[in-house]
């Protein structure tokens, strides 16, 4: 029988057992998951509220695009598979606090004015995809229609003007209105940034490693002496290299261009590398560097469209992504300027809407810009495999570009 409790006293707990103490170990496990738990709500904090301020940045001062094509509302997933579309990226020389620091003599003598020196015709085909950038030269005279600007004023027609000027003549509706009647393509999408903005989404990245062959580069117009060999560069030095013109090839603008295609290469095979893509804190701060120094068009502020149109790329072999620079000839009326070769120009243009990923036969560069130094390459057969490998359409020689698979390097002009 048992004992009989003790009056007043009552026992709970069983006979000859002995009462749990906390372990050190038993505390630190305990604290370590409040505060992990303190960590994880925090850091979701934080990232709802840099996507939020994200997207409420990303919207400000967006262009309406005068007769744009519609296009279907942004939703969840990749841009519709069966539908092509192209976006105009548009780099002024207008002046931030950064590039005034660096180009301060320039960017006086400019006065306020703002030329669109940088014209990127992004052409995305439907599935399969292949990207297609065409880069206009800033001297390319051309015709310019009528345009809208945003203030409601009508910008006259021009029968030829240098493509840098439009966007002083009427903004980047006008822009993109001209280069879709070059191209007879229709533009979707455009966005513009500045000399700051290229400098922030290099820097938000970590830099972008370009080549520089032969006795490397000096132009003291950028500041540029830099010996050959691979360099990383980010911030002021990425604006130095891409605005570089007496530092590469013969000096020209067409010379720049070859160079300039050699960082946006390698700018796009870093942005999507694996390394960059599952870098969650790298994603939000490019995210968060374009949302400051971009201004898009209507259609393209939305932040799902631009998810949309980034999975779009997701897949596209870097043997398909191809920069090429728009085919010129030298302007009968003026010399330091060009103007279309429309023969080249109309075998780009239909190769470009036929939606088949391009061959280049032609050279890397014009002007001596740049050398190849690793070609793309061959493919390897799968041994059995019978699959015909896709149709290309193949470029004239005289059209010059380069694949993202190929590396190329700055060819310096020293100074």
């Amino acid at each position: 029988m048992s004992r009989p409790q003790e009056d007043g006293v009552r026992s709970t707990v069983a006979r000859h057992a002995t009462l749990p103490t906390p372990s050190a170990l038993g505390s630190l496990l305990r604290f370590l998951g409040i505060a992990l738990g303190v960590l994880v709500v925090s850091a979701i904090a934080v990232a709802s509220f840099i996507v939020f301020d994200v997207v409420n940045r990303v919207g400000d001062g967006a262009v309406t695009l005068e007769d744009a094509p519609d296009v279907d509302p942004p939703s969840l997933g990749a841009y519709p598979a069966d539908k092509a579309f192209s976006i105009l990226i548009v780099g002024t020389d207008e002046c931030g606090e950064v590039s005034t620091s660096l180009f301060g003599k320039r960017c006086s003598e400019a006065d306020g004015l703002q030329r669109n020196d940088v014209n990127l015709l992004v052409h995305v085909s439907a599935a399969p995809r292949n990207v297609t950038v065409v880069s206009l030269p800033r001297d390319l005279g051309i015709p310019v229609p009528e345009c809208e600007r945003e203030d409601g004023s009508t910008a006259s027609a021009m029968r030829k003007a240098s493509i840098n000027a439009v966007y002083e003549h009427a903004g980047l509706s006008c822009v993109v209105k001209t280069v879709s009647d070059l191209a007879d393509i229709p533009i979707e999408f455009a966005a513009k940034i500045s000399f700051d903005g290229v400098m922030a989404v290099t820097d938000a990245i970590g830099g972008v490693e370009v080549c520089i062959a032969g006795d490397g580069i000096r132009d003291e117009h950028t500041g540029i002496d830099w010996p050959p060999g691979l360099r990383t560069v980010s911030g002021t030095e990425a604006l130095q290299f891409i605005r570089t013109r007496h530092g590469v090839g013969d000096g020209s603008d067409l010379a720049r261009i070859s160079n300039q295609q050699q960082y946006m290469s390698r700018l796009a095979k870093k942005v999507l590398s694996e390394e960059t893509l599952t870098d969650v804190p790298k994603v939000l701060r490019l995210a968060s560097a374009i949302a400051d120094n971009i201004v898009p068009s209507e259609q393209l502020k939305d932040p799902l469209r631009l998810a949309q149109l980034a999975l779009a790329l997701n897949d596209v072999p870097f043997s398909d992504f191809v920069f090429v620079q728009f085919p010129n000839l030298t302007d009968p009326d003026d010399d330091d300027k060009v103007v279309p070769d429309e023969n080249a120009a109309a075998a780009l243009w239909a190769a470009v809407k036929s939606g088949q990923p391009l061959q280049l036969t032609g050279d890397v560069a014009t002007h001596d810009g740049v050398e190849l130094v690793s070609p793309a390459p061959t493919p390897t057969p799968v041994p059995g495999s019978t699959a015909t490998p896709a149709p290309r359409a193949t470029l004239p020689p005289d059209i010059s570009g380069q694949s993202v698979d190929q590396e190329t390097c700055a060819v310096g002009q020293l100074n």
